[in-house]
């Protein structure tokens, strides 16, 4: 069975492969693995009960596992944003998900330069295999223009909801697979995988930066009734879906009735690609100079075929995607260093936006200034002191605007910013409540001022991204 199968492979990687890497580069190779709407318990090594992942558990056991990284959105857009520009969602230029025609989502402005950008610049090789969601192809948003040679996957977020999409685009050309119209035919996570894997066989001596934001396991809970599909399938045994309670897909195409068989699978798949990176960056003696790390974008959904309660996806947290809770925000962390990342747990605090820096230093090249990111290679490699942030902000343009600091061991949330007579103000002391159960504010009212005070600092008016009374018009 291939689950098993990834175990093995796994193992192969981190337990017998020593041979001596090829590239030689001081700029050391960097793949990012960025799963879609995984929650911080979704796999083994953070508590699922329910879906085997060996594969990342293994990663986790080889690596450096944190307990308290945090996304830097509760939703796609602006934390792929603030990814590749090392700004929180207070200072990024997009700060939610819109539609943008005639294709895809608000486009990053020809002013930004990102972090691919700036690898690019600097002697990398860059290619990106999943999920864009931040410009079409050839407007100022476009992969290519924002640092990529390579992008393959799908340029649209809305149309990533469909796992058998009528195309996909390979830099600017479209892949037709318009036979998905007819039937669920090709599968795009696995096209998107096998062009990934040829990348990392194709690479040579020169460094290279691998972003892949894969789409799994987000909505829509839809997939091949493979192996893992069946696997699941028995270990739960639900009652298939009938009627109303189908998710009507287009084209009249089979929507899927067992949806806690087919997330799983979902999650399991995602598992087994990772150890296929892994495998193929041992095949290429590539281990000993990659930095790889994984984690997610946000907390786990519930629409389309998600059910949180069911997989206790979030763990011990409140709150799901589009919560500025703990679960909705912290995801898993891990980043695996053959020979330079030693096995730990650590609780230091970080966030998505540390990547920027991070990355950079790694590559040997100049920050840049005005960034909220901090480069996290002194806790990765576990030399010299680690700089900590002063505090940690989130914003969210839904639901009538939503703001959260964490600062020390407090949380400060507020909801419903956008309108005054509704706001509400909540505080939580998370080393005592990690759940979010007990809002302390009235009890608290001095440091609610305080940390009022830093939601007021961290948030830069942006007028295309109006949250506060006085910015609606």
């Amino acid at each position: 069975m291939k689950f098993h199968f990834s175990l093995f492979l796994c193992s192969v990687v981190f337990g017998i492969y020593t041979s001596t890497a090829q590239q030689k580069n001081t700029q050391p190779n960097i793949i990012f693995i960025f799963a879609d709407d995984l929650g911080y318990a979704d796999v083994g090594c953070y508590g699922q009960q329910k879906i085997e992942t060996p594969n990342i558990d293994k990663l986790a056991k080889g690596g450096m596992k944190f307990t308290q990284f945090y996304s830097s959105s509760t939703v796609c857009g602006p934390a792929r944003c603030s990814f590749f520009t090392g700004l929180h969602t207070g200072h990024t230029v997009i700060r939610g998900n819109k539609p943008f025609a005639p294709e895809g989502q608000t486009p990053l402005p020809d002013s930004v330069i990102t972090l691919a950008n700036l690898l690019q610049q600097n002697g990398y090789a860059t290619a990106a295999f999943g999920k864009w969601g931040l410009g079409f192809n050839q407007n100022s948003g476009d992969p290519n223009k924002k640092g990529f040679d390579i992008f393959y996957g799908y340029n649209c977020q809305s149309l990533a909801h469909d796992y058998y999409p009528p195309y996909l685009w390979n830099n600017h050309t479209k892949v037709d697979l318009s036979i998905n119209k007819n039937y669920d035919s090709v599968y795009s996570a696995a096209l998107i995988q096998q062009n990934a894997i040829d990348y990392i066989k194709q690479a040579g001596s020169k460094p290279f930066f691998m972003y892949l934001p894969y789409t799994l396991p987000h909505g829509d809970v839809i997939g091949p009734h493979d192996s893992l599909y069946n696997y699941y399938k028995a270990k739960f045994n639900e009652a298939p879906l009938t009627g109303a309670q189908l998710k009507t897909r287009e084209h009249n195409i089979k929507p899927e009735a067992l949806p806690h068989a087919q997330y799983a699978a979902m999650v399991a798949r995602l598992d087994m690609y990772v150890g296929e990176i892994i495998k193929t960056l041992a095949d290429k003696n590539f281990l000993e100079n990659t930095l790889v790390i994984f984690t997610s974008d946000n907390g786990p959904h519930k629409e389309n075929g998600g059910d949180p309660e069911f997989f206790n996806n979030t763990g011990i947290y409140r709150g799901i995607k589009r919560d500025l809770y703990e679960g909705g925000i912290r995801v898993p962390f891990i980043a695996c260093w053959s020979g330079k990342i030693k096995p730990a747990v650590t609780s230091q605090m970080a966030a998505l936006w540390d990547m920027y820096p991070t990355f950079l230093q790694l590559a040997g090249v100049q920050q840049q200034k005005n960034i909220d990111g901090i480069s996290l290679l002194p806790a990765l490699l576990q030399k010299g002191k680690q700089q900590q942030h002063d505090y940690l902000y989130w914003e969210f343009h839904e639901n009538n605007g939503r703001q959260c600091v964490r600062w020390k061991n407090w949380k400060l949330v507020k909801l419903n910013v956008s309108t005054p007579d509704k706001t509400v103000t909540e505080l939580y002391n998370l080393t005592t409540d990690p759940s979010e159960k007990n809002n302390v504010a009235v009890a608290n009212a001095a440091l609610v001022k305080k940390l009022q005070a830093i939601l007021k600092k961290a948030h830069a008016s942006n007028k295309d991204w109006p949250l506060l009374p006085n910015e609606i018009k």
